[in-house]
């Protein structure tokens, strides 16, 4: 009798599953994935490119804070902000995995931005993109911005803890002046902690960031060793010294307002450089000749597609540029939205160190003139100066005998 079940139905070959009848248990292999290395643009120098994350960083979060009503605070002068990063999607040779980014004062430093009239945003901008143009020396890094409107320059713990001691005494004295100044305005201070620390100022570029300059000098009113070294004279735009400007008979021919507004600033900075107990500065002067009425052609801002072709923009994607206000370009595109400039022309809102020279003067031109190096205090090593080298050359190591000579060299330059 046949039975009534029905026999089992067959698999197909093609749509069996592996192992499925043969006697044997499957095995799926597992895939392991590993999250990929994200690369930065920021290769050529990773301190700097932490520098740049971290000024954007705080100057964003500090628009959410509001600034003081009245005054600022003691505690002010205090305070700092500090950032602390901890990651593994970064290269090593692109960008540090560990590193830790301090501002210092970000509330005094914003007030002083602000009495200065430079916009935190603008400033963001102008610090965010790639830098320009930088050194290397025995005082550290020196770089420009991409618009040529800030400075950032490497210094020593030391410095800051100078910038530090005098920052209240000049906040008061930006204040009393209205910003009106021959000293560095400086824009915000920076540690950036890496395997060692890098100390960091930003201050505002005290020549043109439209015009560059053909001759500069770095003047202190002493004729000691205060000559340019033939490694010096040979560069293409060398920095002469008191004895280089004697002995070529330059001069600066500026009208007798300008001059008498100029020598008034110098002697109010110097005057409260000496109250500090501060000695060593020196007045940066650069010249900018204007032959027949014209000048060469003029080396405005990099805009951004100049830079994106010469990579590494820094922090400044499209993201950032949305959340900085009106100025995509910067500190320097304020110039841009005006009408061109002519020969000798420019906007005292921006290149605050410029004054116009004479009409009717052998040489016209342009002069761009600030004072300089102030962190250095009078110390115990300058003060043990001998006094063969005070009578020999007058090159005294008190403040009041160096300011006064400062000024008498100073005063002598002009025409």
């Amino acid at each position: 009798m046949a039975s009534s079940s029905d026999p089992p139905a067959s698999i197909p070959a093609s749509t069996a599953a592996p192992g499925q009848g043969f006697g044997f248990a499957s095995k799926t292999r597992q895939k392991h994935l590993v999250q990929q290395k994200v690369k930065v643009s920021r290769a050529a120098d990773p301190p700097v490119g932490v520098f740049l994350g971290g000024v954007a960083h705080w100057i964003i979060e500090l628009s959410q804070v509001p600034p003081p009503v009245v005054l600022l605070l003691p505690d002010g002068f205090k305070a700092s902000s500090e950032v602390k990063a901890n990651s593994h999607l970064f290269h090593r040779e692109n960008l540090p995995s560990h590193f830790k980014f301090k501002e210092y004062c970000p509330q005094v430093f914003r007030n002083l931005r602000d009495r200065l009239g430079i916009d935190d945003q603008e400033c963001l901008v102008s610090l965010t993109r790639r830098p320009r143009s930088g050194r290397e020396g025995s005082d550290g890094r020196f770089l420009i911005s991409c618009d040529r409107t800030l400075v950032i320059t490497e210094v020593s713990g030391e410095d800051i803890a100078d910038m530090h001691s005098n920052l209240s005494s000049s906040q008061q004295y930006i204040v009393k002046c209205h910003g009106n100044t021959l000293l560095p305005q400086f824009l915000g201070m920076y540690r950036v902690r890496d395997n060692e620390d890098s100390y960091m100022l930003v201050m505002r570029y005290m020549f043109s960031h439209r015009l560059p300059v053909h001759r500069k000098c770095d003047l202190r009113g002493s004729l000691v060793s205060r000559e340019a070294s033939d490694k010096e004279k040979v560069k293409e735009s060398p920095t002469l010294k008191d004895m280089d400007f004697l002995n070529k008979s330059q001069k600066v021919y500026s009208g007798a307002e300008e001059k008498k507004i100029f020598l008034e600033k110098l002697k109010r900075g110097v005057g409260f450089l000496v109250r500090l107990k501060v000695m060593d500065h020196s007045l940066v002067l650069g010249i900018r000749d204007i032959v027949g009425g014209s000048e060469p052609e003029e080396e405005g801002p990099v805009r951004e597609e100049e830079s994106e072709r010469d990579g590494d923009r820094g922090l400044r994607g499209p993201a950032l540029v949305g959340c900085c206000g009106t100025s995509p370009e910067g500190i320097g595109s304020y110039m841009l939205s005006h009408r061109p400039l002519g020969p000798g022309e420019f906007e005292s809102f921006i290149v605050v160190y410029a004054i116009r020279g004479a009409e009717g003067v052998p040489q016209k031109a342009v002069y761009f003139m600030g004072l300089t190096a102030i962190l250095t205090q009078c110390d115990a090593k300058k003060k043990a100066a001998p006094a063969s080298k005070t009578a020999k050359h007058g090159a005294g190591a008190d403040p009041e005998q160096y300011a006064q000579r400062f000024l008498d060299f100073i005063t002598n330059i002009f025409a």
